[in-house]
């Protein structure tokens, strides 16, 4: 017997597997309040430089003082970074004649004098991380992506090793343990590593949550159960926006995303280990217990398998519990699926968030684009489910892929004055780029043979997506929304022909 008829048996979508996908939605939900939490966490608000003995120009409007204490762009806005290192009183008769001698202008000396009307304070205002420091503000999103990227290699193993359950608790602890002192940190320094280390807890979450569910549903509710659990990260993204509109200092924003998963570790009791994972690794009394208990649930009181049973399926090589990280690597066909797959993830996951990262440019606020950019995935979550099944995922994933591209070729060449029809094609995007995403976690698992762990293609494959993830906030200095060769990326992204 293998173990997808032993589900069967016990009912493999019943009221049991309900309930669990129910907790692991909630756990799901907690992802996106970090991952893109950088959007707001460190937002710069306008700026220019402090003026020094301000209270001397007391006959003059706050205008007039930085008129002649601050020099102008072409547009008539002022300078965010620089200065005149003397009054220059004389463009009060005529603003337009701008001083010449560049000699006179200097970078900012004193700090610098920010709007609170957006936020209350952000790390860039606490710190003071803009202009020639403006590196280090997206750095701390890149420190964040690096931990992800290094956590999941950590908990791929030691999931498959220790078990689902456990690592999981142990990845929402540490996600507790280290927000907490995110919120805390009294210095850059303090806080890019406690959120490189959030990432890295945050990963075993990202890693887990959904083969633990797949591991208990049978293979005609899969691709159900995968969107499902993908819109609880869409809910996520409005629950950030309305997180962030209502709390503007970042030290509470930080402990408003990071108080969920204090919820969720309480939930988190109910859901078993995994018995596919028990049963191979011997553990067979414990997999008899939950297998029994998911029976009762699902009313198959007539379900009656014995312990023996379950230890002939564990010396069952099907049951994949020999292999490591290497198997996906060993014969050529595996190669160039993982290697295939690698690129697509990588393309997928460098436009989605060169786009989630970046929500200033459209004409909306920050906090409807990231609700509205939420809101958009879910449609084009339920619209994959049905193309997955009528059209393969290879199309799916390819399709998906080159309208992402086509529509943000189409947002560069488009005048910023056109906010609106940027802001549609922008949302447009966004939805592509989403239904890609859903479609390759899907494609990649199924592309492997079932013995190996459906860890092992997740941890590989996303290793060089996890490396997408990071860089968009590394290019934000750059002019304008979105990097040009983010739409090269997601053209040659598709998938490699098998």
């Amino acid at each position: 017997m293998k173990f997808e008829d032993l589900l069967l048996e016990i009912g493999g979508f019943g009221r049991f597997q309900i309930l669990i996908l129910a907790v692991l939605c909630l756990l799901r939900i907690n992802l996106p309040m970090h991952f893109l939490l950088h959007n707001f966490l460190a937002a710069t608000p306008s700026h220019h430089c402090a003026i020094p003995h301000q209270e001397a120009f007391v006959n003059l409007t706050m205008e007039e003082v930085l008129l002649i204490s601050i020099p102008q762009k072409p547009d008539g806005t002022f300078s965010s970074c620089e200065m005149f290192s003397q009054p220059q009183f004389h463009l009060l008769l005529n603003s337009s004649l701008q001083p010449e001698n560049k000699s006179i202008i200097q970078h900012c000396q004193h700090g610098w004098v920010y709007d609170h009307s957006q936020f209350t304070s952000t790390i860039s205002t606490q710190w003071d991380l803009v202009c020639e420091q403006r590196g280090l503000n997206q750095a701390t999103a890149t420190f964040f992506f690096i931990g992800v990227t290094m956590g999941a290699m950590v908990f791929g193993y030691l999931s498959d090793r220790f078990g689902r359950k456990t690592m999981l608790q142990l990845s929402l602890v540490c996600s507790v343990v280290f927000g907490m002192l995110s919120a805390a940190s009294v210095s850059y320094t303090m806080l890019a590593i406690t959120r490189t280390l959030t990432g890295v807890a945050l990963s075993g979450i990202s890693l887990i949550v959904v083969p633990l569910g797949m591991e208990w549903v049978d293979v005609q509710h899969r691709t159900f159960t995968g969107i499902l659990t993908s819109i609880f990260w869409s809910v996520g993204n409005m629950l950030l926006a309305l997180a962030a509109y209502l709390v503007r200092e970042w030290h509470w924003l930080l402990v408003a995303v990071t108080g969920p998963c204090l919820l969720s570790i309480v939930c988190l009791w109910w859901v078993p280990e995994s018995a596919r994972w028990l049963i191979a690794k011997g553990k067979v009394k414990q997999a008899h217990r939950h297998l029994l208990r998911c029976a009762r649930m699902n009313g198959r009181k007539d379900f009656d398998v014995s312990p023996e049973t379950l230890t002939r399926m564990a010396t069952d090589k099907n049951m994949g519990g020999s292999y490591s990280y290497i198997s996906l690597f060993r014969t050529p066909v595996l190669r160039k699926i993982s290697l295939c797959s690698g690129v697509v993830w990588f393309g997928v996951a460098f436009s989605y968030y060169g786009m989630s990262m970046n929500l200033t440019g459209f004409g909306l606020s920050i906090y409807l684009s990231q609700f509205v950019f939420g809101v958009i995935e879910i449609p084009a979550k339920m619209v994959m489910y049905v193309l997955v099944n009528r059209i393969g995922r290879r199309q799916s994933q390819a399709w998906t892929l080159i309208l992402t591209g086509l529509c943000i070729g189409a947002n560069i060449v488009i005048p910023k004055p056109f906010t609106s029809l940027r802001s549609a094609v922008a949302i447009m995007a966004k939805g592509f780029s989403e239904a890609a995403f859903t479609t390759v976690y899907l494609y990649t698992s199924e592309l492997y043979p079932t013995i190996l762990s459906p860890l092992f293609p997740v941890v590989v494959c996303t290793f060089p997506g996890r490396m997408g993830w990071g860089t968009p906030p590394s290019w934000h200095g750059w002019e304008g929304p979105w990097p040009r060769w983010c739409s090269c990326w997601t053209r040659r992204g598709g998938p490699c022909p098998r």
